[in-house]
């Protein structure tokens, strides 16, 4: 079995359409979590910036979320390489994939902000959806202060990913309740994403999406490329340090144990291919399935004395002995 672990069965989808789906989901995410800021009118604000930012997110998941496992962020993505739930060639595919998504996505809202004609300048646009700290902060918080917050929520955002979609692309007979992780993932990760967008963007507008960060960099002034690093650096760190606790508290697996077919050890017992034909009787002491052979009487008997300690004899005489000796009765 493989160790990814995605919405879908690893492998049961090619990687060229699931890089594919990555792109488009980020392309969607960049589009609406950068555009939504830029458009807003100051006197009109129907729906905050964040919200439909982490709303993204969950449409992506849900339209995608099924052929990628949608992840449309980096930090996520390397989240579950360090975790040993993504191949590493698959997560280099995906990086790949969401920066030319993230790339895609800003450079049609800057086409667009070109057509508007009240927008002078597209850049200095861009400029106010695009991560910075220090001058660039609304609230002139320093390089520390972004790091430390970048490194925590990238952190919080991979957990609440590997957490939600931990159940999915297994099989078994808790159906139902990986269906329910299934349905339950998109909205877990899209209200985070919302609750930290809020907490970042009077800090810097701080994206912990390193892809988003870098679409909307490229598309302002020259300052925000200059930070860019930051963007790029601490939501890393913060999504190995997730990884690495998921990875090292063993809470991660592609299968739920409960649905792991039981395989109960059998004393003596070999290889399959030892186990007695339906017409014939097993040998004494022998057991079928985790318990004796339902045919004969004197078998089971046998195998009780087996797990009760006692030898397992051959003949009925020997079973009498047997019984005997344990009841204390000796010649």
């Amino acid at each position: 079995m493989s160790a990814t672990v995605s919405a879908t069965s690893p492998g049961s989808v090619r990687l060229l359409p699931r890089a594919a789906a990555e792109a488009l989901g980020t392309l969607f995410i960049v589009m609406i979590a950068l555009g939504v800021p830029v458009f807003t009118l100051p006197d009109a604000n129907p729906l905050p910036a964040p919200l439909a930012g982490g709303l993204a997110v969950v449409a992506a998941m849900v339209a995608f979320g099924a052929v990628s496992g949608g992840h449309f962020n980096p930090a996520i993505t390397v989240g579950n390489l360090i975790a040993g739930r993504t191949r590493l060639v698959d997560g280099l595919a995906y990086l790949v994939a969401q920066l030319i998504g993230a790339l895609a996505g800003a450079f049609l809202l800057f086409a667009v902000l070109r057509t508007v004609g009240r927008i002078s300048d597209s850049r200095a646009a861009f400029d106010t959806v695009a991560s910075g700290f220090g001058e660039h902060s609304v609230i002139q918080v320093d390089l520390a202060g972004a790091l430390l917050l970048e490194v925590i929520g990238a952190a919080l955002l991979v957990a609440v990913y590997l957490g939600a979609m931990a159940g999915n692309g297994s099989s078994g007979t808790a159906g139902a309740q990986r269906k329910a992780v299934s349905l339950a993932a998109p909205i877990a990760v899209g209200l985070t994403v919302a609750v930290l967008l809020q907490l970042g963007q009077a800090v810097g507008n701080l994206a912990f999406n390193p892809a988003r960060a870098t679409g909307a960099a490229l598309f302002s002034s020259g300052w925000a490329a200059g930070q860019l690093w930051l963007f790029w650096v601490a939501p890393l760190l913060g999504a190995a340090i997730a990884g690495l606790v998921f990875r090292g508290f063993g809470l991660l697996s592609s299968e739920d144990a409960a649905t792991a077919p039981a395989t109960p050890a059998e004393p003596g017992a070999g290889s399959s291919e030892d186990v007695p034909d339906a017409g014939t009787a097993p040998a004494a002491g022998g057991t079928f399935a985790g318990g004796p052979a339902p045919s004969a009487p004197a078998e089971r008997d046998d195998a009780r004395d087996f797990f009760a300690g006692g030898p397992a004899p051959s003949a009925p005489a020997e079973r009498d002995d047997a019984r005997d000796f344990f009841d204390g009765k000796r010649d």
